[in-house]
């Protein structure tokens, strides 16, 4: 059992509206934009996916820390919201997989948090007045005088966040599941606060992945030799990021193939002349439904998106790379959740999605989209032989 402290805490929104609570985790002060999560499980997975990077994160579901923690189910090598709110904190772990209780892992990481708030109070307040800057504090008893750090601390929006997260380092994963002498696919992926499980997924499809930092360029990119691009999830607000913009655009422009997630949907928007914008409360958790504009099939997809691509939901897009199209939408608010990129062939050439389709913690509905980027570089490989071949001919 943790030892559960009852010191009084103080969270405190940039409008002025004051809850009151016990310090949860580690003791001390803490700034974020504030935002609520739906999902009722996949805690662990929400702490350490790196585009909360920021973030104070309000669990809506009431009991959180039942399961514990492990290190099994991490997506990165550490917990990244800024601080994190629960009603009712479990005061044991009930779980054969746990190896520590989850007060104990935001202790050890010097997370601050609050609890024994009301939670539903504060969800509905950010769902009407929309997502904005908090502070979470034990050391401080004056809501006003919290309130004036909160009003002095740093917006989301025209951020750029991705390089505080992202490896410093290009690694490799190795491909898995390769049939006898199969050659492996081979993908440049930019780590823009990548979660463990995306190279996991996509290793098990076959291919090497190469995952390089947030400010490759190009010529690191090509020089992977690639048979496709991938773009990951991350922090911060997309019109504050810009050279990964203009790499795109060049990978574009060479016809490599590209997939992206989340925050490289929103990049991949910008490098086809959309916009984009900061959406009122987000898109957060595990059970928000999405229809697949290709398929007609409707998934129940995890969410972690403060911001969305200005596209026209009808209709295709001309751009300088091809046919863009919106192919995926949020059935709750109409919000743009994919797009793609087709040739003059109409052949599809580049994809992203809003949502994530790795989520370890589920639901699984949209694993496919792994499958649908695999097949786009064997496409693109086979139609690479066919016209080596044809050069060989000629050449005999």
């Amino acid at each position: 059992m943790s030892g559960f402290e009852t010191t009084e805490a103080l969270l405190v929104l940039e409008d002025g509206r004051v809850f009151r609570g016990e310090s949860y985790g580690a003791p001390g002060e803490t700034f974020g934009e504030a935002v609520f999560s739906t999902g009722m499980t996949g805690y662990q997975e929400t702490l350490t996916d790196p585009s909360y990077h920021r973030q104070v994160v309000v669990m809506t579901a009431p009991h959180i820390g039942n399961t514990g923690v492990n290190d099994e189910d991490q997506e990165s090598s550490r917990i990244w919201v800024a601080g994190y709110v629960v009603r009712d904190p479990a005061r044991v772990s009930s779980n054969w997989r746990a190896q520590r209780t989850l007060d104990e892992e935001l202790r050890d990481q010097g997370i601050v948090g609050i609890s024994g708030i009301d939670t539903r109070a504060l969800t509905r307040h950010l769902r009407e007045r929309g997502a904005m800057r908090v502070g979470i504090s034990s050391t401080e008893t004056d809501p006003e005088a919290l309130l004036a750090r909160v009003r002095e601390s740093g917006e989301m929006k025209g951020s750029e966040l991705s390089s505080e997260v992202s490896t410093r380092e290009t690694y490799v994963v190795p491909a898995q599941n390769l049939a006898g002498g199969a050659k492996p696919f081979v993908v440049a992926a930019l780590d823009l606060g990548i979660k463990a499980n995306t190279p996991r997924m996509l290793s098990e499809r076959g291919v090497e992945v190469h995952v390089l930092p947030a400010d490759a360029t190009l010529e690191q990119v090509n020089a992977v030799n690639p048979d496709g691009l991938f773009f990951s999830n991350g922090p911060g607000d997309p019109a504050a990021t810009t050279a990964q913009v203009e790499l795109l655009k060049g990978a574009l422009a060479q016809g490599l193939p590209y997939f992206g997630i989340c925050f490289g949907n929103q990049l991949f928007g910008r490098a086809l002349g959309f916009g984009t914008y900061k959406l009122k409360y987000g898109h957060r958790g595990i059970n928000q439904p999405v229809m697949d504009r290709t398929t007609g099939k409707v998934e129940v997809t995890a969410h972690n998106h403060g911001f969305a691509v200005d596209a026209p939901l009808q209709g295709s897009t001309t751009t300088e790379f091809g046919e863009a199209t919106v192919s995926h939408v949020c059935l709750n608010d109409d919000v743009v959740e994919g797009l793609e990129l087709r040739d003059a062939a109409g052949q599809l050439t580049s994809f992203s999605v809003q949502y994530h389709p790795e989520a370890a913690a589920g639901p699984h509905d949209a694993a496919y989209l792994f499958d649908r980027f695999r097949g786009l570089m064997d496409s693109r490989r086979a139609t690479h032989a066919d016209d080596n071949a044809v050069l060989t001919e000629g050449q005999a």
